[in-house]
């Protein structure tokens, strides 16, 4: 059995015919409609003013801002009538990058230090915040800082904070402890799996979802029936 062909609206085809013909014409009356942009100008002064306006609205690594400014430089290489000496660009990138962190506009440590507060606050651990900042630029000086600072605002080690940012994360979500009682056991699996694939390991897993109350690892954590996880950015 053959389908016949569906027939077109004549309406539709009388439309689209009037809007090709528009768009012929109009062409041809600005023939420079439809060409592209001339090719940026990449000079030293315009890659310190991108950098300067990025930093205005965003806290980077000199690793990151050193990825921000190849980008644009890359961007702008791909204009078929660009002219970029790539070598001079990335001479003007770093000395851009030494000018910022010369007048304080970078700075590693202060950039994961702060970093690293925003993540645990938000129940990451600190095997993941050891992440997120190297893929953020910050270098091994600056990470062993951040978390070093993190530790001491928490008073507490490495261990006790895998807990806490545990403790955080099922209280933002409600998993374990912190669910209805009458659903924790349906619920149980995915509760441990979603602590999982925040980068928990297996012990700590167990131990706030299995938690037969939260008053259980706050006393073990030495909290007082209070803690919200927000501490560290006070």
């Amino acid at each position: 059995m053959t389908l016949a062909r569906p027939r077109l609206n004549p309406l539709y085809a009388t439309v689209f015919l009037i809007r090709r013909c528009y768009d012929a014409v109009m062409t041809q009356s600005n023939p420079h409609k439809n060409r592209r942009a001339a090719p940026r100008r990449i000079t030293a002064s315009y890659l310190e003013n991108a950098a300067a306006f990025y930093l205005q609205r965003f806290d980077s690594t000199a690793e990151n801002l050193r990825r921000v400014l190849h980008n644009k430089v890359r961007r702008a290489a791909c204009h078929p009538e660009a002219d970029i000496d790539t070598a001079a660009a990335t001479q003007w990138i770093e000395e851009t990058i030494v000018k910022m962190q010369r007048i304080g506009y970078i700075d590693d440590t202060r950039t994961a230090t702060a970093k690293a507060r925003a993540l645990f606050a938000r129940g990451t651990p600190p095997t993941m915040i050891r992440r997120r900042l190297a893929v953020a630029g910050a270098g091994d000086d600056a990470i062993a800082a951040a978390l070093n600072a993190l530790a001491q605002n928490e008073g507490t080690d490495d261990h006790d904070m895998t807990l806490k940012a545990a403790l955080v994360l099922a209280r933002r979500r409600r998993l374990g402890p912190f669910r209805d009682p009458d659903k924790r056991a349906e619920r149980h699996d995915r509760d441990m799996a979603a602590l999982a694939r925040a980068g928990f390991d297996f012990e700590t897993v167990r131990r706030i979802i299995d938690a037969p109350n939260i008053a259980e690892i706050e006393n073990d954590l030495g909290q007082d029936g209070g803690f919200t996880g927000t501490g560290s950015c006070e």
